[in-house]
């Protein structure tokens, strides 16, 4: 029970106080340098909120996550690469909150972000084969001198590492929010499910650290979804919702490749934004460039409130979350189909479904 207070349940309850009490001040914040999102002056299709309200969510959620770092985790080289790249993603989304990046640019960005922790040491070296065993990733390698040390370049798994942690940085930025508290609450689910697969193996004290980030992450944005849930006080922005990818994907390099069971927790937005991303290049239109053709705006389209959306997708992603602890491998491939031909029929219906007509003939 020491051990599950000392790496879980403290920094849990330390990186949610943080990211409560620092909300409030990044929404003053917000207001002092201007980024705040008004529906008067921003007349996007998929903007849904009515009144204007700040951005920058991906503020007080960072200075949890490193405050909470800085106290529980040691101090190393990986610890550093994990914040520098934090770091970059929210300046980047900051400056985007103000002037609204060009999303190539915010791209390219992100990148370079997801290239800090690689450059750290973390990598992904093998994944698991659907039809038994492990898939290497360890060759070719680079081997060079640098200040008097052997270093090397795994090219196979650094490519792979950083090209899963951009996809996955803007999965959730273009899937997982959308409407209030929607966002918040996947994220806290996904990094539980994370932080719980990672307890079985609590034995191996090299597990800890992926357990304390685990609760930091879930903590931070547990601590910011009082201010983000109907009516939402502050929006998580394009720095929130990018770090949420980010973290979730370190978090699942780090604890031992689990990378398909974040994929199966985060089946919604990832089917949903490939699915979205295959609508727009047949209907010969961008790919990054937002609509509003998302899962979550045709369930308000349906009729379903923002608060009845949040709740569907927090109820969905945990259930997936409760599967992926109890799957193997190969379980996960026929969930992800399963969740793939699931969401595809919901998507067409919603699309295709026989409009009510409220009109009435003249008395």
């Amino acid at each position: 029970m020491n051990e599950l207070r000392n790496i879980f349940l403290i920094p849990w309850l330390i990186s949610a106080v943080v990211a409560f009490l620092t909300t409030p001040l990044a929404i003053k914040f917000a207001e002092k340098i201007g980024i705040i999102d008004d529906p008067a002056k921003n007349k996007h299709p998929k903007v849904i909120h009515t009144y204007p309200v700040p951005r920058g969510g991906g503020i007080p959620i960072f200075i949890a996550v490193l405050v909470s770092s800085l106290i529980f985790l040691p101090i190393d080289k990986q610890l550093i690469g994990i914040l520098v790249g934090a770091t970059i993603l929210v300046v980047m989304g900051v400056l985007d909150d103000k002037y609204n990046l060009n999303p190539y640019l915010r791209l390219l960005i992100g990148f370079v972000a997801a290239a800090a922790p690689i450059a750290a040491g973390i990598g992904i070296s093998f994944i698991s084969n659907p039809l038994g065993g492990t898939i290497s990733l360890s060759q070719p390698q680079i081997n060079f001198e640098l200040f008097g040390e052997t270093r090397s370049i795994w090219i196979v798994s650094d490519i792979f590492a950083i090209l899963w942690i951009t996809f996955l940085m803007n999965i959730v930025n273009m899937g997982a929010k959308g409407v209030d508290g929607q966002l918040s609450g996947v994220t806290v689910i996904a990094a539980l499910t994370i932080a719980f697969l990672s307890l079985r193996f609590s034995a191996d004290i090299t597990q800890w650290p992926v357990i304390i980030l685990a609760a930091i992450t879930a903590g931070a944005y547990l601590g910011f979804l009082p201010w983000h849930i109907f009516p939402q006080k502050i929006m998580p922005g394009y720095s929130g919702s990018t770090l949420a990818g980010y973290l979730l994907a370190v978090l699942s390099i780090l604890s031992t490749t689990k990378v398909g069971a974040l994929m199966v927790v985060l089946g919604i937005p990832l089917i949903d934004t490939g699915y979205t991303i295959i609508r727009r290049i047949v209907n010969h239109k961008s790919p990054v460039w937002g609509d509003r053709g998302h899962l979550h705006h045709r369930l308000l389209d349906a009729g379903l409130s923002k608060t009845q959306v949040a709740v569907f997708y927090w109820a969905i992603t945990g259930v997936l979350g409760f599967l992926a602890l109890n799957l193997n491998t190969t379980s996960k491939i026929y969930t992800m189909i399963g969740i793939a031909m699931l969401l595809g029929g919901l998507i067409l219906w919603l699309t295709y479904r026989p409009k009510k007509n409220n009109s009435q003939k003249p008395l």
